[in-house]
């Protein structure tokens, strides 16, 4: 039995289960925009030349080399062409996890075989933060295995912990063992945080966003104005506990709102059918906004295996695989 209360005895591979590995392997991580970057790698870059990918056809215009005519073409045509290519090269990941005191809710039993972080050794629970936790290892595996960089940060008020963006070896388990450390702890500031992000990472990315995004959605507008400004791509991986998403709660018991707010006595068979309106109608506009500037939004249920949710997720990306965002 292993020592969960003493973070440098914990083992990285604990947050990684063998059934999200597999349920994983079948994927890439495919970015929407076309990402910036010199090295050789699988994700398409701006740069012309001689690659390895054929782009497209364009008319000759004087200057441009001979090297790149197409001969067969102009044998057809008796026009001159070019070839242009495409360079693959390697894609930076940017993870945001909002580490504010919400994500300390969980009302499900720590998950066996998952290595453990700071609220589910406190409470024996499988908090939302674990999840988010949990996530952020599965897509940080995932890239480095596809040779991407992956950096990582939390964030409350302003980022806090901040891992920096590699692709050596080590840094998966750098950045688990970051996590399982982190104290959870004060409010969300979405704006702020993706100005810090910003300022830290100069080429274009792909942002994943994991957060309960239960604060104020001009919030969320805010940030992700941010982020089209400099045309990133962005993933909003929302984290609810299932309790939140189904409030099936029977008995009368004080509500302790996570982040400051007071208690707040009231039976929850009175109140389910317009909470629940609530959180639907909440959770469509969290959508919608996220739609509006070019972002996609995930919606996961704590209670829920990792591996099959975020193999959805990559799926559904997949399809845009080729396709620019200008």
């Amino acid at each position: 039995m292993k020592n969960h209360n003493v973070p440098g005895r914990m083992r990285a591979e604990e947050y990684l289960a063998p059934e999200t590995l597999m349920q994983l392997a079948p994927f890439e991580l495919r970015a929407r925009v076309i990402v910036e970057g010199l090295r050789s790698g699988m994700h398409r870059s701006p740069y012309q030349g001689l690659a390895v990918e054929f782009a497209e056809h364009r008319q000759y215009t004087s200057g441009d080399s001979l090297r790149t005519l197409d001969w067969k073409v102009f044998a057809r045509t008796d026009k001159l062409y070019v070839k242009r290519y495409e360079q693959e090269t390697n894609l930076d990941v940017v993870v945001l996890i909002d580490r504010s005191r919400s994500m300390r809710y969980g009302s499900l039993g720590m998950k066996a075989g998952w290595g453990g972080t700071d609220p589910s050794r406190a409470t024996s629970r499988w908090t939302k933060w674990d999840h988010a936790t949990a996530i952020t290892a599965a897509l940080a595996y995932l890239c480095l295995q596809q040779g991407d960089r992956v950096g990582v940060a939390t964030f409350t008020e302003a980022l806090h912990t901040s891992l920096r963006r590699s692709g050596a070896r080590d840094q998966w388990r750098t950045i688990v063992q970051a996590l399982s450390i982190e104290p959870i702890t004060g409010t969300a500031n979405f704006t702020k945080a993706a100005e810090q992000a910003l300022a830290k990472v100069q080429n274009r990315a792909l942002f994943f966003i994991v957060s309960d995004f239960l604060g104020p959605l001009e919030d969320v507008r805010s940030m992700l104005a941010r982020f089209r400004h400099r045309n990133d791509d962005v993933v909003l991986i929302q984290t609810l506990d299932r309790q939140e998403l189904r409030f099936e709660l029977e008995t009368s018991a004080p509500f302790e709102g996570l982040e400051g707010e007071p208690l707040v006595e009231t039976d929850p068979n009175a109140i389910r059918a317009a909470y629940l309106e609530v959180v639907r109608e909440h959770i469509d506009q969290l959508s919608s906004t996220a739609r509006a500037f070019g972002a996609d939004l995930f919606t996961l249920d704590t209670h829920d295996s990792v591996g099959p949710a975020l193999a959805a997720l990559l799926d559904r990306r997949a399809s845009f695989r080729g396709r620019r965002l200008s």
